[in-house]
């Protein structure tokens, strides 16, 4: 089972939010998902991100992999 830290989008047309999910690299962008950790919100001045960095590095160390996007929310 390849876990994967990605993006999992909500909210509206044209005006969408993110929650950054824990889940199962099989699965759909907006599928099931294995644990919340925190949420994105790009539409916002000055953007939102909100992530519990406890929860995302003992993920990192169970071995899931963080998507591009969410290594760099992860660093600022």
């Amino acid at each position: 089972m390849a876990v994967k830290i990605r993006l999992r989008r909500m909210g509206a047309k044209k005006a969408p939010f993110y929650r950054v999910v824990v889940a199962d690299s099989r699965y759909p962008r907006d599928g099931r998902f294995i644990e919340e950790i925190g949420y994105y919100d790009p539409t916002k001045e000055p953007v939102v991100v909100n992530i519990d960095k406890e929860k995302a590095e003992e993920w990192i160390k169970k071995g899931a992999q963080p998507t591009d996007t969410v290594k760099r929310l992860l660093k600022g």
